[in-house]
């Protein structure tokens, strides 16, 4: 029975997840037509994607920290509810800086939620296991490129922005129902010391964990932001099917997923060595190939399965260099991630704009050489061994 319940506790989180960042990177799969809607540049409309992100890496260190001696299941109803008002006021506004702030407000609490996703999954499991209960929470961010990002962009060619932005309200709506009726109440009987967390932040170790995440998720999420803009003026797909491609990519996330929860359990200095060298592999050859439909499809799906299992590497990369501090840890990640994540996009906006959407690649090729470097200082500073399951 025990088993069961932790069972649906994972799935509702997972979906929760999901619901998140469906709001957060479903917006990706429509810029360019909110860009037109609302008679901005792509570079201007990219702002609610890299302002988002911004917003989560302010709040990662802080806000968990604040509601970690909150009960849990009403800190996730209370940030649902946060996202779900900011869908709808999204959807209604013809105003793109009010557009702008509906999605600013709820990226500040963003870090909350995930940050207890990610610490209670972990620990529903036995120690050994938890690398791949939180792999299954990972599942929810894939989510929500499979439905999220070419749904989003299907529902706004098909209807208008309007339902897009509604759908985004309608998904959290359901995990805010689940989470009321399904999660069990989960009061904090023990609150980790002020102590603890300072001894944390000045650890070198934690310091390189952030670089490499920092450049790591820049170099998905800088390419992965103007995506859709490269499929249709690079490889020149219909609108039609970039959806498609979209929805392959987040499918291919979620094998990717999978997969990292079992190699980060059993091997996981290996995989961070060789992640930052295959995805420049795929860069290199979506760079070249990239003009030619059939070929970029291909690479698009590997693309996804090594960007999911980036995902779980970056997460793993922080909460082992302090796992006696989950919540800040998570929350540190998260900041991290989403650093990179506007970091990322900033730059490769600059590259759409001054060069070409081709070469967005190139600024994600730069940003895995950096992490290869900060990688590399990271590993040789802890000298733990490979399949150590406690890094840092």
């Amino acid at each position: 029975m025990t088993t069961k319940r932790n069972q649906l506790l994972v799935f509702i989180l997972t979906f929760g997840v999901f619901s998140i960042l469906n709001t957060e990177m479903g917006v990706i799969g429509i810029l360019p037509l909110i860009a037109e809607h609302y008679e901005v540049s792509i570079s201007t409309a990219g702002l609610i994607v890299s302002l988002f992100a911004l917003a989560v890496a302010i709040s990662g260190p802080i806000l968990p920290l604040l509601f970690s001696g909150m009960n849990r299941k009403h800190v996730m109803l209370f940030v649902l509810g946060i996202f779900i008002v900011g869908s709808l006021v999204s959807a209604i506004t013809s105003n793109f800086t009010v557009l702008v702030i509906a999605r600013v407000v709820p990226a500040f609490f963003h870090p909350v939620y995930c940050s207890l996703a990610f610490t209670v999954a972990a620990a529903s499991v036995p120690k050994e296991e938890a690398p791949k209960a939180v792999a299954k929470v990972f599942v929810g961010v894939s989510a929500g490129m499979v439905l999220g990002v070419p749904l989003s962009s299907l529902i706004a060619t098909s209807t208008s922005l309007f339902y897009a932005m509604l759908f985004f309200a309608a998904v959290t709506i359901v995990a805010f129902v689940a989470t009321l009726l399904f999660v069990p109440s989960m009061p904090v009987t023990k609150r980790i010391s002020m102590g603890t967390h300072l001894y944390v932040l000045r650890r070198s170790v934690m310091w390189l964990s952030i670089a490499g995440v920092i450049f790591m998720n820049g170099a998905v999420f800088g390419v992965y932001s103007y995506l859709a803009e490269f499929l249709k003026t690079v490889t020149r797909y219909d609108w039609n099917t970039v959806s498609v491609l979209l929805f392959l990519y987040g499918l291919a996330n979620m094998v990717g997923n999978m997969i990292a929860g079992k190699l980060l359990a059993n091997f996981p200095l290996r995989t961070i060595k060789m992640y930052p060298i295959a995805l420049i592999t795929v860069y290199i050859l979506l760079f070249t190939f990239g003009q030619f439909s059939v070929p970029t499809a291909f690479l698009i799906f590997i693309w996804g399965i090594i960007g999911g299992i980036g995902g779980n590497i970056t997460q793993y990369w922080v909460v082992s260099a302090a796992p006696e501090a989950p919540e800040l840890s998570n929350g540190i990640f998260l900041t991290s991630s989403n650093l990179g994540t506007t970091l990322g996009a900033s730059v490769c906006g600059l590259i759409v704009t001054g060069i070409s959407t081709q070469y967005i690649v190139v600024g994600g090729i730069v940003f895995l050489i950096f992490s290869i470097v900060t990688n590399y200082f990271r590993i040789s500073m802890t000298g733990r061994f490979e399949g150590s399951k406690v890094e840092g």
